[in-house]
Parts: structure tokens; C-alpha cells; sequence
């Protein structure tokens, strides 16, 4: 592919797009955008901005991010998680100024669009595996009690708490449970029924845009304002100018921390939905072009007055299971966005609250897997505490707090792993000369008076002492002398200066101890760096042709010959 289709990968497809095509394009855009609307106005709400704000967020972002992407279905949209997070970390700093608030968010997403565009540069693809999925599941569920904290209130007519941890909004939400207005209650459960009913028995369809629909009308028929259901109340119509927010410098350093949780959160999900539909559909996905797609998406809802958007999972199904071919699909949901923006938004002000704190409730069914926690529990015991102390930082500390606690913990279990690497040790699988794990494999046989062993991973600073201590339990623990050791190094693809001085200090320390070292299969890498750490000079010229059974057998045929000789 040419270098241009490589950057901008709209101009590959393209070329090769078949006419049948269109048509499944447009009626998947139709079909997304009919969730895409209701939702952006629901997460607008949660981020504490006005039901256009989401709106914008949807349409400028989906007007460039089919040109970026390789992601043929990921659908770029407002999401609950970021949502959240926005709305409970600008508060403070907006002060209770709506108009700042506005530019507070929409400065969010020009620095999640820099901070992408920067990510694509120095190709920091590989950072969004780093995230394991068992911290991803505990912060998602922690994110969606959150969610649920917030709206409960909304659903049962209930003036909202400003501020306060979850603890304390849930303690007020308890304390003013009796002031529930009955009609809010019954419109936002038949909402929620209605929805959840969609989910089951139709889900591909947009049923979200019905039960707006149906809230409006009723709201207009029954008058519901008169008997205290809050509205959404006048939606602008007409586009916003493009434009830099006014912010001040310091507000910048201020919105630091929030725009790396918000790129965080949308790199992750936005590279997980591409890769999952990239596995199913037959292409290759790369991370550091989505990086690309998601920071030019950001500065489009910036400069929109928008705020910051990513891959929505329940979006991109919607896209993909309605049929999208490519992301031209995306493009005509933009189109109806912005058809909607135009000239149909003021239709939106009699859209009752209760029935938007059921859209966002819904976003509950994807948030907290209950299926995954309990298979954790059952089959990972250790992944499901890490995900409770996720969910848990989460709950006590807040949501911005939360992404960092995520963040620490994933790489605290990715250096726990790194640095305490399996060591298989060997036995002989029965009637041939192969040798294979006997934790695997119990009916191997032991190699008596040997200690035969497999470092499955580098050998580096980090877990070099832990390789070192696993091989002398394995000798102390022995029941007869030990006379051998062997260390394959086939599955060792690096050695760095720490691990090749584990290696000389294992070689001198079995040497005094009257074993007999060899290393066998080592890589040329490998074997050169062990040759510059003096280990050939203690145990001659390593090899990479050798195995295991050679090595053994050669061993025990020199012991035997040395034997007559003294015989």
C-alpha cells in the first residue's frame, strides 16, 4: 500500500469500494445514528454540559475520523466512562460558570487530540496492551455504580447532590428517597422496561429512538412539566463557530491529568473494539494509526465546542451488526447528526429527564460484567482481587484517581509477571529423547541426580535473582546428590548484563559445589552476551545445536568413561 493510504487510510479503501456496498453503509450510519443521538444527549447530561455539547462531540468527530481509521466498523462517539469523568473532575474548576464549563471540556478534547497526535509520532501503540483486563473490568465497574449514583436521583425526581464522593451522594439519594415524585418514577421504570425489552428481543434495532420519541410526545400530551417531571429543556439549533476556547494558561496544567485519563480510557477501548472486529473480520488493525484517527477526532470536537470522544463499544456493535462494509458508514451518521443539529434539535426540549437517566442506567448492562467478575473468581483468584482494588479505587477515591490507581496496578501485575518468570524444570517424556515440563506433564521421568531446566522468558535485571532462586530450590530440594544441571535457553529471546552475570555467578556457585553446568540452545543474541560475560571461558564454547538429551547423555557417558579410567 502506498505510503498515503498508509497515513490516511480512507484513500486505500476507497479505490477498491464496491457500488453494492453503499447501500449497507447507509442504513448501518442510519441505524447508528439513531442510538448515537439519544445517548450523546443522555452523556452530555452526565457530563455536566448542555444536550447540543453532545451533539457536537458526534458530529464533528465522526466527519474526520472515517478518513484516519483503519477500523472499518469502530463508531467514534461520547461514552460514559469519559463522560463521568468530565463531568466530576470540572466542576471545581468551572466554578459554577456554564459557559466556562463549556470551554474547560472543549479544551479537554484539543489535548486529547494533541496528546493522540503526539502518541501516533513516537508509535506508543504497544502502551494499550499494558492494560489488563481484570483492572479494565473492576474500573468499569466502578464506573458504572458511579454512573448509577448519579442518575437514580434523576429517575425518581429527586433534586441531584453537587459534589460529594459516591458514598455521599448515596447517602443523600437514601436520605431524600421519600420526595420521590410518582410521575417521574413510572416514565423513567416503563423507560428502563421498554429499553431493557429492546436489549433482549431486538437488539439490533435502535429502540432508544422510539422511547425518546414516545417521551417527548407524552410529555407534550400530559403536560408533564406541570406535574414536576424536569425536561431537557431548549436545545439550540444551528452549528457552533469553530473556535480555540478561552482558558487561561494555568487551567492547562490544571486539565493535564484529566486529558491523559481521557486519551487513556479512549485509546484502550478504542484499540480493544478495532482489534476485537479486525479478529472476526479478516484485517490487521494498528494502534498507532488509531492514535492518529482518535487525536484528529478530538481536535474536531475541540474546535466544535464538543468534548472528548472515543470508539463506543455498544455503538461500533450497533454499526457492525446493522451491516457497515466501511467506515463510510460512520460518515452518513454524522450526516443525520448534523441534519438533526440543523433543524430538528428543538424538538428535543420536551425530552423528560427520568427517561435520559434510563438511557444512562442502561449503559450499566455493559459496564459491570458479572460474568467475568465470577469466572475470575472461580478460575484467577488472584486477577479478581486486583480487580476489586480497581473498583474499589475507583468507589473511594473518585474516577480521575481511579484511571491512575488502573494504571498503577496494571503495571504492577505486568512487572509481577515479568519479574517472576516460570521456570519449567524437565523430565524425559516417556519412550523418546524429548524432554518437556513435569508440572505439565506428570508422567515424565526424572533425570536422576540432574536438574534440567527451562526459563520461559528473558533473562533480565529485574527477574534474573528470582531464575537464580527457583533453580537452587530445586537443587536443595532434591532427595539425591545433584550432579547436573542443564539450562535450555530456547525460549529465552534476551539476556541483558544482569542476567548474563546471573548466569557466570549460577556457573561458579554449582562449580563449588561439584556440579557439573551446561547450556544448551541458546539464540546467537543470547549466546553472545553470555560469551562477553566471561561464561564461556567457565563452561567452554556455548552452543545453540545442542539439546538437552545430548547434553545429558553426554554427561553421563563422560562420568562413565572418566569411572573406568580410574577403574
Amino acid at each position: 500500500m502506498a505510503a498515503g493510504s498508509d497515513l490516511v487510510p480512507a484513500l486505500g479503501w476507497l479505490r477498491s469500494y464496491e457500488r453494492g456496498w453503499l447501500r449497507y453503509d447507509l442504513l448501518a450510519g442510519a441505524t447508528l445514528a439513531a442510538f448515537l443521538i439519544p445517548s450523546a444527549i443522555a452523556n452530555a447530561s452526565l457530563a455536566g454540559l448542555p444536550p447540543q455539547a453532545g451533539l457536537y462531540a458526534c458530529l464533528f468527530p465522526a466527519l474526520v475520523y472515517w478518513i484516519f481509521s483503519g477500523a472499518r466498523h469502530t463508531a467514534i462517539t461520547v461514552t460514559s466512562a469519559i463522560s463521568l469523568l468530565l463531568g466530576s473532575s470540572l466542576g471545581p474548576l468551572a466554578g459554577g460558570d456554564p459557559a466556562r464549563f463549556g470551554a474547560l471540556a472543549a479544551c479537554t478534547a484539543l489535548m486529547v487530540g494533541a496528546i493522540g497526535l503526539v502518541a501516533r509520532v513516537v508509535r506508543a501503540g504497544a502502551t494499550t496492551s499494558f492494560f489488563s483486563e481484570s483492572v479494565m473490568v473492576g474500573f468499569k465497574a466502578g464506573i458504572g455504580l458511579e454512573l448509577a449514583g448519579t442518575q437514580l436521583p434523576k429517575l425518581c425526581g429527586i433534586a441531584s447532590a453537587h459534589g460529594g464522593s459516591f458514598w455521599e451522594r448515596a447517602a443523600y439519594f437514601l436520605r431524600h428517597l421519600p420526595e420521590t415524585n410518582p410521575a417521574s418514577l413510572a416514565l423513567g421504570l416503563g423507560a428502563v422496561a421498554l429499553l431493557l425489552a429492546g436489549k433482549l428481543l431486538a437488539p439490533r434495532l435502535p429502540v432508544a429512538l422510539p422511547v425518546v420519541a414516545g417521551g417527548i410526545v407524552l410529555a407534550r400530551v400530559f403536560d408533564l412539566g406541570a406535574h414536576s417531571v424536569s425536561l431537557l429543556g431548549h436545545v439550540p439549533t444551528g452549528l457552533p463557530t469553530p473556535a480555540l476556547p478561552r482558558v487561561l494558561q494555568s487551567d492547562i496544567n490544571e486539565l493535564l491529568p484529566l486529558a491523559f485519563a481521557c486519551f487513556l480510557l479512549g485509546a484502550v477501548e478504542s484499540v480493544a473494539i478495532g482489534r476485537t472486529f479486525a479478529a472476526k473480520h479478516g484485517y490487521r488493525l494498528d494502534a498507532n494509526q488509531e492514535f492518529l484517527a482518535l487525536g484528529a477526532a478530538n481536535l474536531a470536537a475541540g474546535l466544535g465546542w464538543g468534548y472528548p470522544v472515543s470508539g463506543g463499544t455498544s455503538q461500533s456493535l450497533v454499526n457492525e451488526s446493522a451491516g457497515a462494509r466501511t467506515p463510510l458508514s460512520t460518515l452518513a451518521a454524522g450526516g443525520i447528526v448534523l441534519v438533526v443539529t440543523l433543524f430538528l434539535s428543538g424538538l428535543l426540549a420536551d425530552l423528560p429527564q427520568p427517561i435520559l437517566a434510563a438511557l444512562v442506567l442502561m449503559a450499566l448492562t455493559g459496564l459491570v460484567k458479572l460474568a467475568t467478575l465470577r469466572r475470575l473468581w472461580r478460575a484467577h483468584r488472584s486477577e479478581f482481587f486486583v480487580a476489586l482494588a480497581a473498583f474499589a479505587g475507583v468507589l473511594g477515591s473518585g474516577i480521575l484517581r481511579g484511571v491512575l490507581i488502573g494504571s498503577i496496578l496494571s503495571l504492577l501485575v505486568l512487572m509481577h509477571r515479568a519479574a517472576r518468570p516460570h521456570v519449567a524444570f524437565l523430565g524425559r517424556i516417556p519412550g523418546t529423547d524429548r524432554f518437556s515440563d513435569m508440572e505439565r506433564h506428570h508422567d515424565n521421568e526424572p533425570v536422576p541426580g540432574a536438574v534440567l531446566f527451562r526459563v520461559d522468558s528473558g533473562i533480565v535485571y529485574f527477574n534474573a535473582e528470582a531464575v537464580r532462586e527457583a533453580v537452587w530450590a530445586r537443587v536443595d530440594g532434591s532427595r539425591e546428590p545433584i550432579r547436573l544441571a542443564i539450562c535450555d535457553l530456547s525460549t529465552v529471546p534476551l539476556v541483558d548484563m544482569a542476567g548474563a552475570e546471573m548466569m557466570a555467578g549460577l556457573a561458579r556457585e554449582f562449580a563449588a559445589r561439584g556440579i557439573e553446568f551446561r547450556v544448551v540452545r541458546a539464540r546467537a543474541s543470547v549466546r553472545d552476551m553470555l560469551s562477553l560475560e566471561g561464561l564461556g571461558q567457565l563452561l567452554g564454547p556455548i552452543t545453540g545445536h545442542a539439546t538437552v538429551a545430548q547434553a545429558v547423555e553426554g554427561f553421563f557417558s563422560e562420568a562413565a568413561l572418566g569411572g573406568e579410567r580410574e577403574g
